[in-house]
């Protein structure tokens, strides 16, 4: 929800006219309504309600995992283009009753996978681009989260889904982003051990992948990070190719071994913005950097793994 209402006061020709915040919990609905958009905004107790009686021109979808489908099928079915929270959807019936909404309506669909716009991934993607580590063939991905406080939804598979489908895409598109490669197959494991009071909430996850030309790909994920930490989550990523490796994480910056030595990046490309991306493809015709081949991508990719995890078997993405 920041992703947007964060961009509002840059955007003065964009207005928020309507909100319907029923069934978010009471943290996020708070957040939101001290920000002045939404306090100006007409409010809704359901999605259907505004839909029915507003004259809009764009929805942004922000609502809990389980629930995200339908709402955004709505959007579509009311012509308006939509961005969403990720996961698009929890099951591939979801994620399918979405395509065919989108598809049938002839809207532009987008996500909020913020993290392919900071200068960290942008430089790995242009090292690849580059040549310089060669053909990637291993691609190592970590999150780590501090648990904290967690809202009502997350504590409950039929809203929240799995830990793999929250916050383990914005990894995956990541991994795919900035190596140029695609999954094929997917394994893994998941596990709910210890914080009794997280319920349904995995604590940490392990993925193994496929890559389209041969290579293979790894994301570990946990809520283990310690309250002591310096920062919420410790996220990390590292490509390596024929010719070298370049990596990320956040206390060494992004770094780049190959037969030009060891260096660290510096001059990082500039912060872009997923929802002004979508903004510009939507009423500007502009190519987005986030195209919605590449949404369906990932999300087939999450759902996979997450499949995976629940069947114990290894699936095909």
């Amino acid at each position: 929800m920041s992703e947007v209402l964060g961009r509002l006061p840059d955007l003065p020709d964009v207005e928020l006219v309507a909100v319907a915040m029923a069934g978010s919990d009471a943290g996020a609905a708070r957040s939101a309504l001290r920000n002045p958009a939404v306090a100006k905004a007409a409010r809704y107790d359901d999605y259907a309600s505004m839909l029915a009686r507003e004259r809009l021109d764009l929805a942004a979808v922000c609502n809990n995992d389980g629930e995200r489908a339908a709402a955004v099928a709505a959007c579509a079915g009311r012509q308006l283009n939509v961005i969403a929270e990720k996961p698009l959807a929890i099951s591939r019936a979801q994620l399918d009753t979405v395509l065919a909404a989108v598809e049938k309506h002839r809207v532009r669909a987008g996500m909020l996978l913020p993290m392919r716009f900071d200068p960290p991934y942008l430089a790995m993607k242009q090292v690849v681009e580059s040549g310089e580590i060669g053909a990637v063939l291993q691609i190592d991905g970590q999150k780590s989260y501090q648990l904290g406080e967690r809202p009502e939804w997350q504590k409950n598979a039929r809203t929240y889904g799995s830990t793999i489908l929250w916050i383990g895409i914005h990894m995956l598109d990541l991994m795919t982003f900035t190596s140029g490669r695609a999954f094929t197959h997917a394994s893994s494991f998941q596990a709910r051990v210890g914080f009794p009071a997280m319920r349904d909430m995995e604590t940490v996850t392990a993925s193994i992948f496929r890559l389209d030309n041969g290579g293979t790909a790894t994301l570990r994920m946990d809520y283990l990070r310690p309250a002591s930490a310096k920062s919420h989550g410790d996220d990390r990523l590292r490509l390596a190719g024929t010719k070298g490796v370049v990596e990320y994480q956040e206390e060494t910056g992004v770094t780049v071994m190959s037969a030009q030595g060891k260096r660290r990046l510096e001059g990082l490309p500039p912060q872009g913005s997923v929802f002004l991306d979508f903004l510009k493809a939507a009423y500007l015709g502009a190519a987005p950097a986030l195209a919605c081949a590449e949404i369906v991508r990932v999300n087939r990719a999450t759902l996979a793994a997450h499949e995976a995890a629940e069947q114990g078997k290894i699936v095909t993405v």
